[in-house]
């Protein structure tokens, strides 16, 4: 009796890991896809397909700087490995050269930061998003590889 308490026990808590890395990898999506979103919002108005909105650049730098803050937690140990449902995961390389992977968020904290408060119309915007595109690009093109 004793053995099975044990077993269904330790069933149970492999159940809840496994649950706790999904959870944690869709929180890490649900943050990427935010800056996506508003990576997207920005390069539409540079593009001249949407007019140019300071609340909506405001929002997106902000958003970025959120993600800044959440990123030593996005890509803890446990998810290494892990593929993901949706079109992108993490490549093993985040785990492999994690300090690279820190210098990129590092280079795109300064890029957030070095335009916070400096973008107040469209050409602004056109000077700084190049930068912050490339620190995004740059990490992706490293740190995550397409599903499927």
């Amino acid at each position: 009796m004793m053995r099975t308490v044990v077993v269904v026990g330790t069933l149970l808590l492999g159940i809840g890991a496994v649950v706790a890395q999904q959870d944690q990898v869709k929180q890490t999506q649900a943050v990427m896809k935010g800056n996506g979103k508003n990576a997207g919002a920005l390069a539409a108005m540079v593009k001249g397909e949407k007019p140019y909105d300071q609340a909506t650049v405001d929002a997106a730098l902000a958003q970025f700087e959120d993600t800044i803050k959440k990123f030593p937690t996005l890509f803890p140990d446990s998810i290494k490995g892990l593929k993901p449902e949706g079109d992108y995961f993490a490549s093993p390389k985040v785990w492999e050269d994690r300090a690279g992977f820190d210098e990129h968020i590092k280079s795109f904290a300064k890029a957030v930061a070095d335009v916070k408060g400096k973008i107040t119309d469209l050409e602004a915007l056109k000077t700084a998003l190049p930068t912050i595109g490339k620190q995004c690009g740059g990490c992706h093109e490293t740190y995550r590889v397409k599903n499927g």
